[in-house]
């Protein structure tokens, strides 16, 4: 596997791409604060997270540019965990989620990605900008979830409107420097020089710590503690990869570059596993702060290494300093974040894609505002994708008679026999008034699956008590060798040639 810090040869600005890594950094602390507590962890466990990962996959992925840490799909998964059993099973988990996801890369398991339909895509990054933008509003709130005071409010809003401001106009007229970290010096020099009392990251809890300890989990190594961490492990390596491959692919398209699916498996596979034994909660691919990184213009791994390595510097040196930055800079930098991340252009397809699409879309976005669960929403996506699918195909086949010279009966097949269809085939043929020999012709036609192959067993076998021969026509090499493999099986014999290939049941 070729290990670079910049892929795709392009030319990299070195200055940008620390200072992109510089802004990642402060977005990270706020986030990985609060994904730790709503696990039901220490924030220190949310940091040391966000650091191992960040930095691994950022080292190892198949992305430059993307951005990894401690995420709130993740938190949620292991949050009755550690409820019950404790961070030391937590740590035990992330690591066997992490071996799950090593076997998914080297399986070469990041391919099914495409089997991941637009519509869902379209679904899960709605989704996500919903809930990227709505957790701020808890800044806006108090400890109790009651709305701050009239002239706190009125600040920290104002203050947040005015970090926006400064992201969306910025870029206008200069990218040399990147408008988030112009957004936070600018809050933060504001604030200090007015003395304003407002929320800061010291607020929501203390980032002080030291290096990231290395320990190996304390909990029993026997059939006991897999059978508990097992399950938990699995949904996480597959919320995580998930995750991860879905804002790569996002990110591909905004790059227009191309990502390695099975490399990026590998590296969160081997993140999450030293994430669990330098006591870090695990984490996979951040799509907001992924895209606040490549809106800042960062291309290449050394945003995420320098992202990573400054957040250590800020839990180890800096932690009186970063504590006292403005909440209201790190909101306003979020809801751009959302409103960049929603995909606007999804809202005009309505009357232009089909409805089942948009119902597909609108069902995902939705399954994903409401669970906070990702991995679900598109798991959902893409089962009733394909049951649409099937559905359309079902009722797709189609076919042509007509009589030859010799009087034998000709059926042109067209569209897919499959599970979905084999009812709606049987339905095409009179085999009471068919003459002695029929033709089916597959010219326009596949077999698909074993349902398909009974399908044509039946139909034969049916033909054959009638004292009727059926001939196959222009069967594909594909489908003919599955029908050969399938012989042993369910007795299918088959005699000749294309294109009188012929296709009879054996009845005792």
């Amino acid at each position: 596997m070729r290990l670079a810090l910049f892929d795709f040869r392009q030319t990299v600005d070195y200055r940008l791409e620390v200072l992109s890594g510089l802004t990642v950094a402060m977005a990270l602390i706020p986030e990985a604060v609060a994904f730790a507590l709503i696990a039901g962890l220490s924030p220190l466990t949310g940091l040391y997270a966000a650091f191992v990962v960040g930095l691994v996959a950022s080292v190892l992925g198949g992305r430059p540019g993307m951005i990894s840490g401690a995420t709130g799909a993740i938190a949620v998964v292991i949050a009755s965990l550690a409820a019950v059993e404790g961070p030391e099973y937590i740590f035990a988990t992330v690591i066997l989620a992490g071996v799950f996801q090593l076997a998914a890369g080297f399986l070469k398991l990041g391919k099914l990605m495409r089997l991941v339909p637009q519509p869902v895509i379209f679904g899960f990054v709605n989704g996500l900008a919903i809930i990227i933008g709505g957790s701020q509003l808890s800044q806006f709130k108090t400890e109790s979830g009651e709305w701050l005071p009239a002239g706190e409010l009125t600040t920290f809003a104002a203050l947040t409107l005015l970090a926006m401001a400064i992201i969306a106009f910025l870029p206008k007229l200069t990218k040399k420097i990147p408008a988030g970290l112009t957004a936070i010096l600018v809050i933060f020099g504001l604030t200090a020089a007015l003395g304003l009392d407002t929320k800061t990251v010291g607020d929501m809890a203390s980032i002080a710590g030291g290096f990231p300890p290395f320990h190996i989990p304390l909990v029993p190594f026997n059939l006991e503690t897999l059978y508990i961490i097992a399950p938990y492990a699995a949904i996480v390596a597959g919320v995580g990869l998930i995750e991860s491959l879905l804002t790569l692919g996002i990110l591909d398209e905004i790059t227009e570059t191309r990502g390695h699916g099975n490399r990026e498996c590998v590296a969160q596979g081997a993140a999450n596993i030293l994430s669990g034994l330098f006591s870090g909660m695990g984490g996979c691919a951040m799509i907001g702060q992924s895209l606040i990184n490549v809106s800042s213009g960062a291309r290449a791994r050394l945003s995420g290494i320098v992202a990573s390595i400054m957040l250590l510097v800020f839990i180890v040196f800096g932690a009186p300093i970063v504590e006292k930055l403005p909440m209201a800079a790190l909101t306003g930098l979020m809801i751009m974040v959302a409103i960049g991340t929603f995909e606007w252009a999804s809202l005009r397809t309505f009357r232009r894609m089909p409805w089942t699409d948009v119902l597909i879309m609108l069902l995902v976005t939705l399954v994903t505002a409401i669970m906070h669960n990702l991995a679900m929403a598109v798991l959902i996506g893409v089962i009733v994708a394909a049951l649409v699918f099937a559905w359309d195909n079902a009722v797709r086949i189609r076919a042509r008679k007509h009589i030859d010279e010799r009087g034998w009966k000709h059926y042109e097949l067209y569209g897919p026999l499959f599970f979905g269809s084999t009812t709606v085939f049987a339905d095409k043929f009179d085999i009471a008034n068919d003459p002695e020999h029929v033709v089916l012709n597959f010219q326009e036609s596949r077999v698909v699956d074993m349902s398909a192959i009974e399908a044509l067993n039946r139909l034969t076998a049916r033909y054959k008590s009638a004292g009727k021969t059926v001939h196959i026509r222009s069967l594909s090499e594909d489908c003919r060798a599955m029908i050969d493999k399938a012989d042993a099986i369910i007795e299918v014999n088959h005699y000749g040639e294309d294109p009188t290939y012929k296709l009879v049941r054996n009845v005792e």
